[in-house]
């Protein structure tokens, strides 16, 4: 490797560094001290990283829980099936502190057995 083609490496791998952690959101922006359960319809889901997320009707509010990633989901147990669309299910978090319809969720509740996701 030349030191061009090391110094164009470099810089190309420093300058997205940044940008991966940014795209990945922090846990400080849920509050912790306003935990809640919610049981409710999936109307929409997704098994992929860097999380896995459903879209939940509650009692006629929509909203987008945060779960974990795949590989954690499914080593707990949970497969893209059990969180699929029509299916109910119960789950326990926190809400965004700026995003009034997201949570990120702690545990879920599918077919009467819970999950622990952290």
């Amino acid at each position: 490797m030349t030191a061009i083609t090391r110094r164009l490496f470099l810089s190309l791998s420093a300058a997205l560094i940044p940008s991966a952690a940014a795209a990945h959101h922090g846990w400080s922006r849920y509050d912790t001290s306003k935990a809640f359960e919610a049981t409710g319809r999936i109307t929409a889901s997704t098994f992929e990283y860097p999380h896995c997320e459903i879209e939940v009707d509650v009692e006629g509010k929509l909203w987008h829980f945060v779960l974990a990633p795949p590989s954690r989901m499914q080593r707990r147990g949970v497969t893209p099936e059990m969180i699929g669309v029509g299916r109910t299910c119960t789950v326990f978090g926190y809400p965004h502190t700026s995003t009034a319809d997201e949570a990120r969720i702690e545990y879920i509740v599918l077919d009467g057995k819970r999950f622990e996701l952290r």
